[in-house]
Order: C-alpha cells, then structure tokens, then sequence
C-alpha cells in the first residue's frame, strides 16, 4: 500500500467526536467508550445486580434493592416494587449497560425508588443502524412483561412498569411506549432524561448545532423519512402519531439549562399535556435543571442537581 493510499484510509469521513469518528478504512473510534464493569453487590446502596443474556447480541442488567435482594438469597418472597426498565444514552452508537456511569446511576436509582430495575442492552449504529436498538429493546420489554425472571416474579410488580432512559434512551422509551404492543397490559408511566428529540425547523436556541444533530441521526437511521422529521426522531412533527397513544398513565421529562437539547424535552412534555387534555404540570412532569448540561449526573453524580434529579424521578416512581 502506497502512503498516499495509507493517508487516504486514515481520512475522516464522519466526524461526531466525542461519541464516534469513521474513518474511510472503516476504523472506528468512540472516544468516551469505557470498560465494562462486572454485576454484583454494590457497596455504597446495597443492590444486587446480575446479567441475563437475551441473545446473541443482546442482554439486560437486573438490579435488586435490598431488602428484596436479601429476601432473594434466602428464598423467601417479599414486597412487591415497581419495575424501571432504563434505556442507557449515547446517540445509538456508543453506551453499555454494564458501562461505570450506567451500573452506578441504576444502583443509586433501584435504592432510591426502590425498585426492580432491568437496564437494557441493544446493538449500536453504524455497525447495527436503526431499527436494531429499537427492536432490541422491544425484546428486551417483551422479556420484562413475561415475568419469565425468577427476581422479577418474585419482586416486581408488573401493575407498576416503568420506562426510563436517557438521551437517545429518551427516545427510545417514547418509541417503546407508542408502537410497543401494550393493549394488554398498560405501562404506569415513562421517565425521558434530556431526551433526544430533533426536527428539520430549529426552534428555540437549536440553530448552531442544527446540522451536527441532523447529521448524526441520519448516519444511525439510513432511511430516515424526512430526515430529522421522521416521527422517531421529532414526534411533534406534521403527520406524526399523536401523543395521545401513549400507552401510559403519566409522563416526567427531565430538561437541562445547559442542554441544546432542552427546548425539545419541554415541547414534548407540553405536546404531552394537550393531547391528554390537561396542564402540563397535571399530566406530564416537567424538570428542568438549572446551570447543568446533557446527562450531567452521569459524569458528576454528587452534584446537587444530580441528587435532586435522582429525588425527582424516585417519587414520580414510587408515588401510587
């Protein structure tokens, strides 16, 4: 190979640093990809957690808070808690469930809620472009319903299933909980944290990160309709499903001052409100935390706002 050749391969062709770089070789880099961390018991919250494989490219992370997860080891029953099924972030194309910012946060949020908590693992884009993460998690969802888990039938209640997720995790609960088959069984409410949600038109402050974020759906979702306008990507837009199909009984969306993202959480939640024929504060939980940026907590969790956040979702959970 000549060095012009070799220079050649070494030629960026998608640039979306700090979540990945493509090169024309076809080498990948995602710059904020982390080892993964082994299940187990968590020192500081006392939660259980193990891995069940769901396929060969997929599996779930469950998390037992105790004194479910004492009852557990010794075989016994006891109170059933909701159940949180949490889609992790990072655009489609980076993020583990087994990942040191995602298996802290699920400890801390199953022993703040408590709750049962099954965090989903799903294929990543280019290698994997959208729908797999969708129908991954679909999967994973049917799984959850099933109660076909030992730690689930025995402590969680499935009256009480909740979607949560952040980022491109937000999105995918929004996903889950308007195409996902629900007829027979309602979910009791989603949690969208700082969800990516996108639209041809900016609106509010979106206008300087406009083509990055077009850009980076369209890489992960080839055949998009309309581009960013595609109803998984803007689900406000003309022509999407109306919000009123939620297949829930209520809605919180978290928002970030700092985050580019935000005026789309809050057009959703007030999107939410209106198709449910209510204030926003009746039918769809707003948070927004001031003076912080995308998924802070996950990258500083003893922030203030990162304990308020935490405090937040837990009662939205935990509330009958």
């Amino acid at each position: 190979m000549s060095s012009s050749d070799a220079a050649g391969d070494d030629e960026v062709v998608h640039d979306f640093a700090p979540l990945i770089v493509v090169y024309r070789s076809g080498r990948l880099e995602r710059p904020l990809a982390t080892p993964p961390v082994p299940p187990g018991t968590d020192a500081a919250t006392g939660v259980v957690s193990r891995d069940v494989r769901l396929s060969a490219s997929s599996f779930v992370r469950l998390y037992l808070p105790p004194p479910c997860a004492a009852a557990a080891g010794g075989g016994g029953g006891g109170e059933r808690l909701p159940v949180v099924v949490y889609f992790h972030g990072g655009g489609f194309v980076i993020g583990s469930a087994a990942s040191p910012a995602y298996h802290r946060c699920l400890n801390d949020l199953a022993a703040a809620c408590p709750a049962v908590a099954v965090s989903v693992d799903y294929r990543l884009a280019p290698e994997h472009p959208l729908p797999a993460a969708y129908e991954d998690s679909a999967a994973a969802l049917s799984w959850v319903l099933s109660a076909a888990e030992p730690w689930l039938a025995a402590h969680g209640d499935l009256s009480r299933v909740f979607l949560a997720g952040d980022s491109a995790g937000g999105n995918i609960c929004h996903h889950l909980a308007m195409h996902h088959d629900l007829a027979s069984r309602r979910l009791k409410g989603i949690v969208l944290i700082h969800p990516w949600f996108w639209g041809r038109e900016p609106i509010g402050g979106e206008e300087a990160a406009a083509g990055e974020q077009k850009g980076l759906w369209e890489f992960v979702c080839p055949d998009a309709a309309d581009g960013a306008d595609d109803p998984r990507m803007n689900p406000t837009a003309a022509g999407a499903p109306g919000l009123e199909n939620l297949a829930c009984e209520k809605v919180m969306v978290c928002v970030a001052e700092g985050d580019t993202l935000r005026w789309r959480g809050r057009a959703y939640a007030e999107a939410a409100a209106r198709a449910r024929g209510g204030e926003a504060s009746a039918v769809a939980e707003l948070l927004e935390s001031e003076g912080v940026g995308h998924v802070f907590y996950l990258f500083e969790p003893a922030h203030e706002k990162a304990d308020e956040l935490l405090r937040r979702i837990a009662a939205f959970i935990s509330a009958k």
